[in-house]
């Protein structure tokens, strides 16, 4: 192409050279043969330009694809470092909340560690003090043991936590084997005696019996719960016929024999007798007169009837209370209380109310009344032992 360009200068005269020729010269023109090689560089001009803009394209879309892949790639990595970046935080913020509790625990270990150093420090004092004298520790014992058995047989009377005690301490004297604590265990001795003398109470068999009565209260009847007895009628007698005549014999023929009048009039007056005594023994349910005490136990609504029940209950659970702890005053009040309340709420008529009752009485009747002897010849004992040395 650069020789089909050619200048103006090789192709044209100089004009100012031979200004005469300038009218003859004719163009150069281009034969067959050079069209043709034109053509072919144009054709392969164009497929160069071609494959340039498909190798720039596909270079493109290379790049391209690198890029978005490069691009989702960091946003992925972004992602998985925020999500990363957030467990590290909760892990983080576990591992402060963790630390926190062990500071606060290793303070708690500290101060109960200072407190047992300081406990250790006073239990050593306090062995080295009772090391001093065992004797004089044996003897504080023994008397800390009496006097708690003495305030349980007071309160309680409990006989046999008294018995223990006192076993015990002459167990812990004879051990010792000194003629100086002679005294105390005969003093010891003359108190088990005492003890041991003691009428039995029946108090488990006496508390199974109100428990059981309290198992009865939901069954036993009240007065507001009674019911119109229905008696069993008998049954009807059937009216005795009377035997039918003998057939008379018509000329030697039998004839039946005539009713008489008055079959039809015993048989109504049967009838009505029967029917008369139905209506009455009917009649005789429908009212019935009662004489009673307290009216208004006859009109507990169901409400009224449950608590009823309850509050008895409750009086003979105080009145168990008051039984294991030997209050004897409080027992009998309760059980008399029960008692007025059965008698005016409940149907005393029935089986099961006399029967509670009964044993109401015989529980009421049981002897509480024991005066429980002291331990104060075996304390004073130890005490005054103590005071000589």
């Amino acid at each position: 192409m650069n020789e089909l360009q050619s200048s103006p200068d090789q192709n044209q005269p100089d004009a100012k050279a031979a200004p005469g020729l300038q009218a003859s010269t004719v163009l150069p023109s281009f034969t067959p043969s050079d069209n043709g090689v034109l053509k072919k560089r144009l054709r392969l001009l164009t497929l160069l330009v071609v494959i340039l803009a498909i190798v720039l394209v596909a270079q493109w879309w290379v790049s391209h694809s690198e890029i978005r892949g490069l691009r989702e790639e960091v946003a992925r990595r972004l992602q998985t470092g925020d999500v990363a970046n957030t467990e590290v935080k909760g892990v983080l913020k576990t591992v402060q909340e963790s630390t926190k509790e062990l500071q606060a625990k290793v303070s708690v270990l500290d101060s109960k560690q200072a407190e047992s150093q300081s406990q250790q420090l006073a239990l050593e004092q306090l062995y080295q003090d009772l090391s001093k004298n065992r004797d004089d520790w044996a003897l504080s014992e023994i008397e800390e043991v009496l006097s708690t058995a003495s305030q349980q047989l007071e309160l309680a009377g409990n006989v046999q936590g008294a018995l223990i005690a006192l076993q015990n301490a002459d167990k812990s004297l004879s051990r010792s084997d000194k003629p100086q604590f002679i005294a105390i265990r005969r003093a010891i001795a003359r108190d088990q005696d005492r003890l041991k003398a003691l009428p039995t109470v029946d108090v488990p068999g006496i508390a199974v019996r109100l428990d059981s009565v309290i198992g009865q209260i939901d069954s036993m009847p009240l007065l507001s719960d009674e019911k119109p007895v229905m008696s069993v009628t008998e049954p009807k007698k059937q009216p005795m016929r009377a035997a039918p005549k003998a057939a008379a014999k018509v000329n030697g023929k039998e004839q039946p024999a005539a009713a008489p009048a008055s079959d039809w009039l015993a048989d109504a007056q049967e009838k009505w007798q029967s029917f008369s005594a139905e209506m009455w023994t009917e009649l005789k349910q429908l009212v019935r007169i009662r004489s009673v005490d307290t009216p208004d136990a006859l009109l507990l609504s169901p409400t009224q009837a449950y608590y009823a029940r309850e509050n008895l209950k409750l009086r003979l659970l105080n009145a168990r209370l008051a039984l294991l702890s030997r209050n004897e005053f409080a027992f009998r009040n309760d059980l008399a209380a029960a008692q007025d309340t059965i008698a005016k709420y409940f149907d005393t008529r029935a089986k099961q109310v006399q029967t509670t009752q009964a044993m109401l009485k015989q529980v009421q009747g049981s002897n509480l009344s024991i005066q429980m002897p002291t331990l104060s010849e075996s304390i004073n004992a130890v005490r005054n032992y103590k005071g000589r040395r």
